[in-house]
Order: C-alpha cells, then structure tokens, then sequence
C-alpha cells in the first residue's frame, strides 16, 4: 500500500480522507477496537470549519454541534454573573466562520469516519504497532499479533504517547504547564439549564466546569484539583467531585460515560520527519486543553501533509516537497504550543488569536512571492473566502486541485477565475490544495514552472 496511518483520531482520519479522495492507496491501523469515546477535544476552530468544509464533512458537523455557550459563574449555589468564553468576531465575505463550533470529539469523529468509508477508506481496529522497520524503499510495521503490513510511508497519529515515534528514536522537548492533577469526563446529570458553560470556582484554582455538548444529553466536566488529590475516576468518585465543587448533590449525577485524568504539558518532537515516517497531530506536539488548539492544530498538520504526499506518489512530485511538510507544520506546531500555554496561564485571551485563521506560512520555501511591490494577500497567507462574478472562492477551491486567480488555467489539475477578488489585491494568485497561497505574480508568467515543481 501507499501509506499506512497509525492511530484513528481526528489526525488520522483527516488524513485518510485527503489521501482517499486524492487515490492515494492508504490503510489506518487503530489499537483500539472502536473509535474514542469521549469529548476532550470539542472546540473546532474556524480554520477547522474551512477545511472540514473543503472535506465534505461540515454539513454534518454544523448539524451535530452548537456555538460556544456563554460561561455561567457560581458562588454557594448562586449565580453571580455571565462571562463570554472568547472575544467575538464578526463574520465576513473572507472569513465565512468566525467563532469556534462546539461538538464532541466522539461524533466528529464519527462523522469523519463515515466520509471515509464514503471515499473508500478503510480502517482496521484491534491492530496494535509494537514496531517498525523502514529502508529504501518503504517501511515494515510489524503488530502485537505477529503480523506485518508493507508501505511506502507511514505516519504516526497515534497520540502524545506514541509508539511510532519511539520506534524512529524521535524525542520530545517540553515542560510541564500546570502541575495540579486535571480530569475530564463525559457525564448525564439534572439540576443545570444546557444554555449556560457552568463554571464553579474553588479554593487555590481549582474547581470544575460543566459544559452542555451540544446534539447529546451529556455534560463535560472539566475540573483542577489542588496538588496532591488523588483522582477516583469511578462514578461514585465524579460524584462526589460535583458535590463538593457545586450546589449539585452526588446523585444528580447520573451516568458517567468517559473519563480521564492528566498533567497538562507542552512539548515538540525534535523532528516530524524521519526518512519514510512523518509524525503528526499529539505524535508530534503536545499542547494544554486550553484554548482548544491541540486538535486543531493536528487537523492541519493532517490537511498539510495530505496534499504533498497525494502529489509525490501519484503527480511525480519530488520527494524533497515532502520535507516541507516538517518546515512548515514544525514551526506553526511550535507557535500553538506557546499560545495554548498562555491562554492556559491567563496571558492570552480566546479570540481572534486562537481560531487559527491568521496562521499561514510566509517563510516557507513553497511561498513565493515575485510581486515588486506586493499588497493585500501574500505569498504564503491563507486564502480568504469572496465572491467573484458571482461565483463563491470556497465552492471553486473545494476539492484536491490547485486554484489559479486572475489568470487561465496554465495545466491540468488547476482550476482558474481569470479574475482574482478585489479583496485579494493586485496580481494572480496560485492557491494550494489545502487553501494557502503557494505563488503570486503579477502575470502568469513563472507560474508554470512552480507547478512542475510540485508535480503539477
């Protein structure tokens, strides 16, 4: 096979798709026997909507989610205010989506799944990585049964605690970000209104919150606990945590679904690449639940690396276009990491810094920039959504082509507006498959000879 993704949580599955609608020949190995039953990652980004939009999944994740609901503040079984959970933005002809959207991790990813299965992909549960070898020409994983599979490549999705990448000898540089325990639980309860992010303050920090997710009858508990408590993730123990933290007696709990205990920490692998291997998604980085960036940022890493791959094993593209994924991910996981940490700390707030639509990348070798005088969008930014002749840039840049703007169509695989948005700025614009701008001109002149570089 093509490519063999190990672990099938939002990183893997995103990237299952691209590689499935692309026709790259890929398989996802799960040690589990079913898909993660819980909701820690909730939070979808704008930049997560564009690019489940591009996907064909966002139909489905708008029908199973909600807006973030505004945060409801408690003191001895009063309320004593309301509190918005980010600073609000205003939606524009760029910018479709611009407030995060609420849905449990559990039903994005089993919306996810189905749309691979729509595509063909396929995923093999109870199939547990013990090791890897990898030589010239493709990687040898071998599995707790005895068994092996043979691929060209593989990436490892397979959490923070990652057996693939201790298979490739990839380490990780961190620190811790908090040092009192944290748990998290999916829980059914009676006694609180599902309009409101309940939050119940305790001494020293601590306390919990309980999130209505949305589309279900289940609340998210979220809680820190002072240093030192021993966390009993039984009912009977969420229990008593409701009702020692909240007005809520313990039997207003009444089913506890999932639960989870953790230190939050930040940390990097040292290298996203090794030879035929690529880390992503927690593989790779390891960040703080706050600020809802960590499943985020690997469902770019997923988007990003999706794309490259599907050109060098069926466009002809250079093998080198593959280390750019490590360039360009690399960096942008190292910049999540230290806002996640600040939005944990209290130093940054939820807002326009952490819905991931100003990140792009402008250093990267793929962005180039031949404009004397370039303004507006650049070489490297995201591209924004708009309207041209009537016709929506998003509808024209779904799908796994190349999208050129103000310019005819200079190859197969690249589709064209002869026109680029005012919005945009002066000159034609080469938009990449997964919606940032690759190359600017102000003609078409050079654009050719960038594609034949990426295999186009």
């Amino acid at each position: 096979m093509d490519v063999l993704i190990v672990g099938a949580g939002p990183t893997g599955l995103t990237l299952g798709i691209d590689l499935a609608r692309r026709g790259v020949e890929a398989l996802i190995v799960e040690r589990a026997e079913a898909l993660f039953p819980g909701s820690r990652g909730k939070g979808l980004q704008p930049r997560t909507l564009e690019v489940f939009d591009d996907l064909g999944v966002l139909q489905a994740i708008r029908a199973a989610g909600g807006p973030v609901p505004m945060r409801m503040i408690w003191k001895d079984g009063e309320r004593v205010g309301e509190q918005p959970m980010f600073d609000k933005a205003e939606a524009d002809a760029g910018t479709p989506y611009a407030e995060p959207w609420m849905v449990a991790q559990w039903r994005t990813q089993e919306i996810m799944y189905a749309r691979l299965l729509e595509l063909g992909g396929r995923v093999a549960f109870g199939h547990e990585v013990t090791g890897l070898e990898q030589d010239a020409a493709g990687v040898t994983v071998r599995f707790a049964d005895g068994t092996t599979a043979r691929a060209g490549y593989v990436v490892a999705a397979d959490g923070g605690r990652s057996v693939v990448r201790r298979a490739v000898g990839v380490g990780m540089t961190g620190e811790p970000v908090d040092p009192a325990p944290f748990l998290v639980a999916d829980v059914r309860l009676r006694g609180l209104d599902r309009g409101h992010w309940h939050a119940f303050p305790g001494p020293e920090g601590s306390g919990v919150m309980l999130c209505p997710l949305p589309a279900t009858e289940d609340f998210q508990l979220a809680g820190r606990f002072p240093e030192g408590t021993d966390l009993d993730l039984s009912l009977d123990g969420v229990r008593k945590i409701v009702a020692e933290y909240t007005h809520l007696d313990a039997e207003d709990v009444t089913e506890l679904r999932w639960a989870s205990d953790f230190r939050p920490r930040a940390a990097l692998a040292d290298r996203f690449r090794v030879g035929r291997v690529f880390l992503a998604g927690d593989a790779a980085h390891v960040h703080s639940p706050a600020g809802g960036q960590g499943l985020n940022t690997s469902v770019q890493d997923a988007y990003n690396l999706g794309w490259k791959l599907g050109a060098v094993l069926r466009a002809g593209a250079p093998d080198s276009l593959l280390d750019t994924y490590a360039e360009e991910r690399r960096a942008n996981a190292a910049a999540m990491l230290n806002l996640s940490t600040g939005v944990h700390r209290g130093e940054v707030r939820r807002g326009k810094a952490t819905m991931q639509l100003g990140l792009g990348y402008r250093e990267s070798s793929l962005s180039v920039e031949t404009r004397r005088d370039p303004t507006g969008v650049r070489a490297g930014d995201r591209a924004p959504d708009g309207t041209v002749s009537g016709v929506r840039l998003f509808d024209v840049f779904r799908g796994p082509h190349w999208t050129l703007l103000g310019a005819d169509a200079p190859a197969v695989g690249v589709r064209a507006l002869p026109t680029a948005p005012a919005s945009y700025g002066p000159g034609v614009f080469l938009i990449r498959p997964d919606g940032y701008v690759g190359w600017t001109g102000e003609a078409a002149d050079g654009v050719g000879a960038y594609l034949a570089g990426v295999g186009v």
